[in-house]
């Protein structure tokens, strides 16, 4: 048998997490009788542990008559009843019975580095906030004065978007946004241009709005944009700092080109901005708004850059838009968290906003290039790595006969969780399976095992 590769944490004594792991492995059936084991010393050598603390799992495991040890000749497991798992045992599901044991490493796209979260800072702001008469009332229906003024000295600073703070609007998430956003646009438009591939949460959005749905082409090189000419919709709504999810970024060139065709069709172009802020090699972007946003719906997001938890999004509307949605929407209450509002603005104001997102893009920046070496040495030629100079995820276009759900299939029978980007594609498809990998939230040591995992679960010699 080869070596097991196992991640060990601190929440458990390490004897009991060999134990458990291989147990498991034999309990499934990945281990089969007279299988042989490593030995105690090569274990304890692959895992970074004493051989004490292998040999503890091992005798725990004769005592409990899952492995045998013969003399000189190692450890190997013994004949296992399937009787003795009566009582576990489930009925059938083919997409589970593979599976080795729980999900250890989750690429998981949506999440951010928790160790390096603000918490105590942030704890303390909230308990300053929470003194404040005005966070005991529903707040201010399109969004927080304070926290206002902060992203009209933000959005300036980081984004070139010269703004007035009335013409921002507060929300909880940009599919939110979007929701309250159709009801003004439908009264004059009946149609909206979104990227294909693009972001699956905006499809959903405009078509429960009964928007008609076309398709602008995106490459792995960028938008397509002279596809504009052959389309009848003068709405169109792009991720030009980061392509959702390519990760390609617009070009001065493109986006002044976007800003034209908005002039001459006479519409509206929605900017999701999403996580401009994670730009690894120049420094993030100027936003298509700041060119004219007389044409552009500006939307922005603490979600990707802060912490998704708190529920905090906002867009810039036009001049001509600010008026016909605030009386839309006047007798509607706020839908995003007075106390978050106020607390970030409060984050912002002390400079805290702009160090964390420095911190964060330092700590992001290597992370990303832990895993795109990683990739790079155990896969070669065998993957294509996209979109590694931005954002907070890259793709892995896999060079295989296997299809995409296949790939991710074998990632959790070797407990990596892996996403699919098949539901960002409309009209346009690829003819190689493209894996998500998201890398905010693991540590540098997971992300290491995680790729070694995904490399035995997809290359099977």
């Amino acid at each position: 048998m080869d070596d097991f590769i196992f991640l060990l944490t601190n929440e458990q004594a390490k004897y009991k997490q060999i134990y458990q792991q291989i147990k498991t492995l034999i309990e499934q059936g990945n281990l089969k009788t007279n299988d042989s084991l490593p030995s105690i010393r090569r274990l304890a050598d692959t895992l970074h542990v004493s051989r004490n603390t292998t040999l503890t799992a091992y005798e725990q495991l004769i005592a409990e008559g899952y492995i045998r040890g013969e003399g000189r000749k190692g450890y190997f497991v013994n004949e296992f009843e399937k009787v003795f798992l009566q009582e576990e045992q489930r009925p059938s599901d083919p997409n589970k019975n593979q599976i080795i044991g729980d999900i250890i490493i989750d690429f998981r796209v949506g999440a951010v580095d928790q160790q390096h979260f603000p918490l105590k800072l942030w704890r303390q702001l909230a308990n300053q906030v929470l003194q404040m008469k005005k966070c005991y009332g529903y707040g201010e229906p399109f969004g927080e004065a304070l926290l206002k003024e902060q992203l009209v000295h933000y959005l300036l600073q980081a984004r070139g978007v010269r703004v007035d703070s009335e013409d921002i609007i507060i929300g909880s998430s940009t599919q939110q946004l979007l929701m309250y956003l159709g009801f003004l646009l439908k009264e004059e438009f009946s149609s909206v241009i979104l990227e294909d591939p693009g972001y699956n949460g905006a499809r959903e959005a405009f078509k429960l709005h009964g928007f008609q749905i076309e398709s602008l082409p995106v490459f792995e090189n960028g938008a397509q944009l002279k596809h504009l000419a052959h389309l009848h919709s003068r709405l169109l709504y792009v991720t030009p700092s980061h392509h959702f999810p390519y990760g390609v970024s617009m070009s001065i060139q493109q986006r002044q080109t976007l800003i034209q065709w908005a002039k001459n069709v006479n519409g509206y172009i929605l900017e999701d901005d999403y996580d401009s802020e994670f730009r690894y090699t120049q420094q993030p972007f100027p936003a298509l708004a700041s060119i004219d946003k007389s044409r552009v719906i500006y939307i922005g997001t603490f979600s990707k850059s802060f912490l998704p938890a708190t529920r905090l999004s906002y867009m810039v509307l036009p001049k001509a838009l600010i008026s016909p949605y605030k009386e839309r929407f006047a007798d509607f209450e706020h839908n995003a968290s007075s106390l978050h509002q106020l607390t970030m603005a409060k984050f912002m104001e002390q400079g805290e906003w702009t160090r964390h997102i420095k911190r964060m893009r330092i700590t992001y920046k290597h992370k990303i290039t832990v895993l795109v070496q990683e990739l790079q040495q155990q896969f070669g030629e065998k993957i294509t790595i996209l979109g590694a100079q931005s954002g907070l995820y890259i793709l892995v276009r896999v060079h295989t006969q296997l299809s995409e759900q296949q790939l991710i299939e074998r990632a959790e029978q070797y407990g990596v969780k892996v996403y699919p980007t098949s539901p960002y594609f409309f009209q346009y498809q690829v003819d190689e399976p493209i894996i998500r990998l998201g890398f905010s939230k693991l540590v540098l040591d997971e992300i290491v095992l995680g790729v070694q995992l995904l490399k035995k679960a997809w290359i099977r010699e």
